[in-house]
């Protein structure tokens, strides 16, 4: 079975509460999130993955109300969280997300799933190599390879990330980076400052269509540039010397 988990909390230290600050009207970030990974054509079942803590509560009404099963973990061992709420739902392949990408591509999500269904690879990402915009982030494992991090990773830093295990130690796994066409690594649409929700508000406003895909957003952006004044471009990139092996 193909599960993606979405990472979500609501204690951000940058932006309290921002997977369910409104994005529109009435619909919140963790709405929008749940929205585009919905449209996913390869996905079996999606499972908001959030802590035990009391002030998560919020999460899992938002989730419950969309139909979406919530899976409660530690909320520090992140990785041990993803690998219980696997083990749970039997998941063979894990697409991980996290809820601070409301206008995930569910095309591009699912391109990363037929990759990986070639079983030439033990992880998919997008962003060790970082062609898309921030915002456009996946990352998809088996649960072997899950469960040899959950059991391996020994530093605090793994444990919280979930999967900087794979890539700290990449002369062990087959690791793909899927890229973009041409280079969009400057523009920035996560939700991280007070900023970013104003211009993911702005997209959402504009672009009718829906699921929301990363070509119309590039089209927006081309015909008014002066939208990506609203947020400080992030410079987000990583060089990884084994990719694509």
């Amino acid at each position: 079975m193909i599960g993606c988990i979405i990472q979500a909390r609501m204690n951000s230290t940058r932006l309290y509460g921002k997977v369910l600050k409104k994005l529109d009207e009435k619909n919140s970030v963790l709405y929008y999130v749940l929205k585009q990974i919905q449209a996913s054509k390869l996905i079996d079942k999606i499972v908001v993955a959030t802590s035990e803590l009391d002030i998560d509560d919020s999460i899992v009404k938002v989730a419950k109300k969309m139909n979406v099963e919530v899976f409660r973990g530690s909320p520090t061992d992140v990785l041990d969280r993803h690998y219980q709420c696997a083990k749970k739902y039997s998941f063979d392949i894990i697409v991980r997300v996290t809820s601070d990408n409301p206008l995930n591509d569910p095309r591009i999500i699912d391109k990363a799933i037929k990759k990986m269904k070639t079983g030439k690879f033990d992880y998919i990402t997008t962003s060790l190599l970082q062609t898309f915009p921030k915002g456009i982030h996946v990352e998809i494992l088996s649960m072997d390879v899950l469960q040899k991090s959950w059991k391996n990773s020994s530093i605090q830093y793994e444990r919280e990330h979930v999967t900087p295990y794979i890539y700290n130690n990449s002369h062990k796994f087959k690791i793909y980076n899927l890229v973009s066409r041409k280079n969009f690594s400057h523009i920035s649409f996560t939700i991280d400052k007070n900023n970013d929700l104003k211009l993911v508000r702005k997209i959402i406003s504009k672009i009718k269509k829906r699921p929301i895909l990363m070509e119309d957003i590039i089209k927006l952006l081309d015909k008014e540039p002066e939208l990506l004044k609203i947020n400080k471009t992030h410079n987000f990139k990583r060089s990884f010397s084994k990719l694509n092996k």
